[in-house]
């Protein structure tokens, strides 16, 4: 059953539900009449301090062209060879891959705002330059990888050995009875916690991102740091 518990549920919930547009407008130009421009008015440039050199002419500042729009890229769901190729997906909440299989991988691209879900077992997963994603799969035999990405939602089904975590701020990880053995490696992010199945319910544990090393005479030892405070 996917996402049986209480408070991490109703976030969950919020974390798609909750959308703020802003909208950003130019600020308004004011007209400037001749006697006020100083390339029409001589006094002007002396009250301002501006002295023009008669030997020299001044261009105005060159101005690069205008970059054209972006075009919208085509959002894909289908399955290249051996690779699902989930990518440029906005605001969908049913992407299903249905016929996953050992062989295959499954690469999720510069998704926002959507939720994927993988059934059957796979190899393995990438999320990459993502935002607002919901992920829940059942198996995954190699590596879950997560990187580049913005706040990321996962929910294990089934098992999985290895979940990394790579330059990305907030993730949620929420692990199933059967891959409590997972291993979560993390590196260059942030806002991150595993929630370890109790009941109908979860409990969330926070990934450190403070680390303190000492020497102890022959090699360097790491650990997380506690918050002082």
């Amino acid at each position: 059953r996917a996402f049986q518990h209480t408070t991490p549920r109703s976030r969950f919930k919020m974390f798609f539900c909750a959308h703020e547009t802003v909208t950003v407008r130019p600020a308004g130009l004011r007209h400037v009449a001749d006697d006020q421009k100083t390339h029409k008015n001589p006094n002007l440039r002396w009250q301002s301090g501006q002295v023009i050199s008669p030997s020299k002419t001044y261009a105005g500042s060159p101005t690069s062209p205008m970059s054209p729009p972006q075009q919208p890229r085509t959002p894909l769901l289908e399955l290249e060879g051996k690779k699902w190729r989930v990518e440029y997906q906005e605001n969908e909440r049913s992407l299903v891959i249905s016929e996953a299989e050992l062989k295959h991988v499954a690469y999720v691209y510069k998704c926002n705002n959507s939720m994927v879900k993988i059934q059957g077992k796979i190899n393995s997963i990438t999320i990459d330059s993502c935002k607002k994603l919901g992920l829940v799969f059942e198996n995954v035999v190699g590596i879950v990888e997560i990187i580049n990405s913005r706040n990321v939602e996962v929910q294990v089904m089934g098992k999985v050995p290895t979940i990394s975590i790579n330059k990305t701020e907030g993730c949620h990880i929420y692990l199933s009875e059967e891959s409590l053995g997972c291993e979560i490696i993390s590196a260059k992010s942030s806002e991150m916690n595993i929630l370890i199945p109790r009941g109908e319910d979860y409990k969330e544990y926070p990934v450190p991102e403070q680390f303190k090393t000492t020497w102890d005479g022959t090699k360097l030892c790491t650990e997380a740091a506690e918050n002082v405070g």
